[in-house]
Parts: C-alpha cells; sequence; structure tokens
C-alpha cells in the first residue's frame, strides 16, 4: 500500500509542477507585453489564500506531497502577483510624478468589490 501512495505522490508533485507553470507562463506574457491589463487580481488573492491554507494542512498533516506541491504553487503565484502589482494599468502611469501606490493599498483595492474600489 506504501508503494501505491507513493507512486500516486510522485504523480501529484508532476501534476503540481503542470499547476505551478501555468502561473509562471502567466507572468511571463505579463513581462512580454508590460501589462497586466486583463488578468484578474482577485483571481491571484484566491489562489494564493488557497494555496497558504493548503500548505498549512500539509504541514499540520505532515503530508511532504502535499507541502510541496504547495510550495511550488506559491513561488509561481508570488511571482505572478508581484508582476501583476508591477504592470497594473494604474491611472496615472503615464504622468512625469508617477508612484505606484503601496502594497497593502494594492491588496486592499484588490480585494474590495470593484462598485466601492477607487480606480488606483
Amino acid at each position: 500500500m506504501d508503494n501505491l501512495k507513493d507512486i500516486i505522490g510522485v504523480i501529484f508533485i508532476f501534476t503540481s509542477l503542470l499547476d505551478a507553470l501555468k502561473y509562471h507562463w502567466n507572468a511571463v506574457k505579463i513581462c512580454q507585453v508590460k501589462s497586466s491589463k486583463g488578468h484578474s487580481r482577485k483571481f491571484i488573492n484566491a489562489a494564493l489564500t488557497n494555496d497558504i491554507v493548503r500548505l498549512t494542512y500539509a504541514v499540520v498533516l505532515q503530508d511532504a506531497y502535499l507541502f510541496f506541491s504547495s510550495i511550488l504553487a506559491l513561488v509561481c503565484m508570488v511571482e505572478l502577483f508581484f508582476l501583476i502589482y508591477w504592470y497594473y494599468p494604474y491611472q496615472n502611469r503615464k504622468r512625469k510624478n508617477f508612484k505606484r501606490p503601496g502594497l497593502v493599498k494594492y491588496i486592499f483595492n484588490s480585494i474590495t468589490p470593484n462598485r466601492f474600489a477607487k480606480r488606483l
């Protein structure tokens, strides 16, 4: 039975690598076009929250396969999150004295429903 668990665990890690790569590919695309327009901030926030909870769950269960799959995904998700933040189409980006909003303000704005959030 342990052999079956290990085989499925290795397959799980491989598919987790593919899952992580989709976030990396998204990040590469943002770098190429130099804009994160069309990329959902709420999507990446939800994905990050899910994987942070999954990582915590893996630590509690002491499940190595779940732990490593969460780490793989989190690394690529954090990369995507920061590239979306960096290339977000801010309202006053073209102005001479443009200053990007702080990370806390950006996160708060991204979790606020659109009808209440101010345009950054």
